[in-house]
C-alpha cells in the first residue's frame, strides 16, 4: 500500500508539471521549496492537496493571480464543470483550510530551517512567500547593553525635589491603572451579559470529539430526482439507476427531507452553545479525500446519502427495503433475545439508527443518524441532543477520557402527524 501511494503521489507531481508548469517555474527556488513541502510527511498522503498546492504556487511564480481563483481551482484541480456554483460546492474552501494547517505544521517541524516561508492568506488562494525570521537564541536571550565611553561624564545629581516628583507620578500611575481596571471590569460585565459562556452538559461525552479546532463535516442526505416540480418528480432510489430509461427527465439533486432540516437546526443549537463550528455539506458533494481527515456526522438515510453508503465500516444495523419498498432495520448480528428485523407496525411507528463509531483516521469519530423516514432521522438527532437521553446512554456503554465508547443503537419512535413524540432506546450494541 505504501508503494502504491508513492506511485500515486509521483503521478500527481508529474501531471502538474506536464500540464501547467513552465520551465521558468521548475527552475525557481520557490518551486524547489514547494517540492520539499509536498514530499514531507505532512502532505505526502494527500494527492489532491499536493495538486492544489503546486497549482497555486505555479500561478504565483508565473504572476497569474487570475488563475488562482476559487472557480479556476475548482475546475483545474477538482475537475468541477466551468461555471459551477461555488456557493453550494465548498470543496476549494475546505481544502484550502486543510492546506493552511499542513503548511503551518511543516514550518513548525520539518521546515523550521527553511530560508523562505510560504503561506496562503485566509480569504485568498494565491500563496505568499516571505523570508524566514530566524532568531539567534543566544542574542535573543541576552540583555541589550550599550558601549560605555571612559571619557563620558558621570550622571548629574538628581534635583532636590526628585523624590517628591517621583511620588506624585506614582500616584498618577496608580490612579490611571485603577481607572483602567474599573472600565475593563465594567466592559467585561456588559460583554458577559450578552455573550453566553460555554455550557457543559450531559451531552458532552457524545459530542466532545466534534467540538475541536477542525470543524467536523455534517453530511446530510441529498436524494436524486428526475423530472421537474411542475410535471412531476420521481425519486431515483439507487445511483446505478440514474441513467436508466425508466427514470427519464432532467436530474435534480437540490432536495432533502424536512426531518434533515430540523436535525441540522438542532445541531446548530448545540454547537452554538459550545462556541464550536461545523461545515455543512450535501452528500453528493463529499469526497473521501476531504472527509477522511475530519470528524463526520451523517444525517439521513443511506439510500439518499451516497457518502454513508460508501462508509468503510461494518455496522451491525442497516436499513433495507422489503418487496413492497417498505423500510425496515436489519440486525446483522442478533444477540440473545433480539429480532433480526425491526419493522414498523403502523404509520405512526418508526425506527432509527444512532451510532458513534471510530473515524477513518485515528483519533477521529463518526456519528450516524438515520431513520426509516425523514421523521426518524429528526428523532435520532433530537435524542443525541437531549442531556437526559445521552446521560442514560453513557451510563450503559461507558466513556473513556470523557468520550462515550463506540456503539450502535436502534431507537423506537412514536409519531403523531409526522412529529416524533416519544423515542426509546430499543437495542444497543457496544463495540
Amino acid at each position: 500500500m505504501k508503494f502504491e501511494r508513492e506511485i500515486l503521489i509521483s503521478a500527481v507531481r508529474e501531471a502538474v508539471v506536464k500540464d501547467s508548469v513552465s520551465g521558468e517555474t521548475i527552475n525557481d527556488s520557490r518551486w524547489a521549496l514547494a517540492q520539499r513541502i509536498v514530499a514531507s510527511s505532512h502532505l505526502s498522503s494527500s494527492p489532491k492537496l499536493i495538486e492544489f498546492f503546486l497549482y497555486v504556487v505555479d500561478c504565483y511564480i508565473r504572476q497569474a493571480p487570475e488563475e488562482a481563483t476559487e472557480q479556476q481551482i475548482g475546475v483545474h484541480v477538482f475537475h468541477r464543470i466551468p461555471g459551477y456554483n461555488s456557493s453550494d460546492d465548498s470543496i476549494v474552501r475546505s481544502q484550502a483550510r486543510l492546506l493552511r494547517m499542513k503548511l503551518t505544521a511543516y514550518f513548525a517541524s520539518d521546515g523550521r530551517d527553511e530560508e523562505l516561508i510560504v503561506e496562503i492568506p485566509k480569504g485568498h488562494y494565491l500563496p505568499v512567500f516571505r523570508p524566514a525570521a530566524h532568531v539567534d537564541p543566544v542574542r535573543a536571550s541576552s540583555p541589550r547593553t550599550e558601549p560605555v565611553s571612559e571619557s563620558a561624564d558621570p550622571p548629574a545629581d538628581p534635583p532636590a525635589d526628585s523624590s517628591e516628583a517621583r511620588f506624585r507620578f506614582t500616584w498618577k500611575q496608580i490612579a490611571l491603572v485603577c481607572l483602567c481596571l474599573a472600565l475593563g471590569g465594567f466592559a467585561g460585565f456588559l460583554v458577559g451579559t450578552h455573550m453566553p459562556a460555554i455550557q457543559k452538559s450531559d451531552t458532552d461525552p457524545f459530542w466532545k470529539p466534534f467540538f475541536t479546532d477542525e470543524p467536523p463535516l455534517i453530511i446530510y442526505s441529498n436524494p436524486l430526482f428526475k423530472g421537474d416540480p411542475y410535471a412531476g418528480l420521481r425519486l431515483v432510489p439507487r445511483p446505478d439507476l440514474a441513467d436508466s430509461p425508466d427514470y427519464a427527465g432532467t436530474p435534480d439533486e437540490t432536495y432533502t427531507g424536512t426531518g434533515e432540516v430540523t436535525a441540522v437546526y438542532e445541531l446548530t443549537r448545540i454547537f452554538d452553545l459550545h462556541h464550536a463550528n461545523f461545515t455543512l455539506k450535501r452528500s453528493r458533494l463529499v469526497t473521501w479525500d476531504e472527509a477522511k481527515l475530519r470528524n463526520l456526522v451523517f444525517v439521513g438515510a443511506p439510500s439518499q446519502n451516497g457518502a454513508l453508503q460508501d462508509l468503510p465500516t461494518m455496522p451491525d444495523f442497516v436499513i433495507d427495503l422489503d418487496g413492497n419498498h417498505k423500510g425496515y432495520i436489519l440486525n446483522k448480528h442478533p444477540r440473545s433475545g433480539e429480532p433480526q428485523r425491526f419493522v414498523p407496525s403502523s404509520p405512526n411507528d418508526e425506527y432509527a439508527i444512532i451510532a458513534s463509531i471510530p473515524g477513518i483516521q485515528p483519533e477521529r469519530r463518526i456519528a450516524v443518524f438515520t431513520g426509516l423516514t425523514t421523521n426518524g432521522t429528526q428523532a435520532a438527532v433530537e435524542f443525541a441532543c437531549s442531556p437526559e437521553e445521552i446521560r442514560l446512554l453513557t451510563g450503559r456503554v461507558g466513556q473513556t477520557k470523557g468520550v462515550i465508547n463506540p456503539f450502535e443503537a436502534i431507537l423506537h419512535i412514536k409519531l403523531s402527524g409526522g412529529v416524533p413524540l416519544q423515542t426509546e432506546l430499543e437495542t444497543l450494541h457496544q463495540h
